[in-house]
């Protein structure tokens, strides 16, 4: 069974790869710490499964499962961040890894694996992430976020917002009932907001994927406003682009 990790994170990347040399019958046949070189690659190189970071710059490993060649390759995602458990099992994953990742629970997973792609009957969901004892247990809802907006918290619905543009240590939310002016950080927030319907287009701006009414000359138009592609983000963009409903 072939496989191919994907993580920015050097040690990640690292623990990985011993995981597989330790795995029988498991063969490791690439390793990549930028999205957009690990989609170029298996574009053109088949392989049984992708262990997959969800939270990268430029593009999301979310985002880049939904980019990849039908039928693609069984998805394992890992990441730190076990809100994104739900958005894996839309995505059919095969599990979901909770960073630090244990040896056994690896090897549960390429075991799952293996009977999926040696099995026809449908596979049995991936168990849901360990929750610590001290963690809420009510979920942010799916559908909205909560921002602090002066001395309240601002309930902001993702089917309303338009775009976000970033003005030093503050963010101004426009939506499709005003502007919301929040002290918070792009990082933060690309963290809460569903990777397949927003995209980062500029260090600056981040834009609802279904408000954008056109795209030219290196800027996109939202609301009527255009607003600028930067060069770091412009290929990811594009590859997005490419794949949101493009005729």
């Amino acid at each position: 069974m072939t496989c191919v990790i994907l993580d920015d994170e050097p040690l990640a990347l690292d623990l990985l790869a011993d995981y597989c040399a330790q795995v029988p019958g498991l063969e490791l046949v690439g390793q990549f710490d930028d999205a957009l070189a690990a989609l170029a690659f298996l574009q053109d190189n088949p392989v049984d499964v992708v262990f997959l970071d969800i939270h990268m710059p430029r593009l999301t490993g979310v985002q880049l499962a939904q980019l990849l060649p039908q039928p693609g390759p069984r998805i394992v995602f890992t990441t730190a961040y076990d809100q994104y458990a739900v958005r894996s099992y839309e995505l059919s994953a095969a599990d979901y890894l909770l960073k630090p990742i244990a040896f056994e629970r690896f090897v549960q997973a390429v075991q799952r694996v293996r009977q999926q792609l040696t099995s026809t009957a449908p596979a049995a969901p991936p168990p849901a992430p360990a929750v610590p004892e001290s963690a809420p247990a009510a979920a942010a809802p799916d559908d909205a976020m909560f921002v602090k907006n002066e001395h309240r918290l601002q309930r902001v619905a993702f089917d309303d917002l338009l775009y976000i543009e970033g003005m030093k240590e503050y963010l101004m939310l426009y939506t499709t009932t005003g502007k919301v002016l929040t002290l918070q950080s792009f990082r933060r927030l690309e963290e809460v907001l569903p990777p397949e319907r927003f995209a980062r287009i500029h260090k600056s701006f981040l834009v609802a994927l279904s408000r954008i009414e056109h795209v030219e000359r290196g800027k996109v138009q939202v609301a009527g406003r255009l607003l600028p592609i930067g060069d770091t983000y412009r290929e990811s963009f594009n590859a997005l682009i490419k794949a949101y409903n493009q005729l």
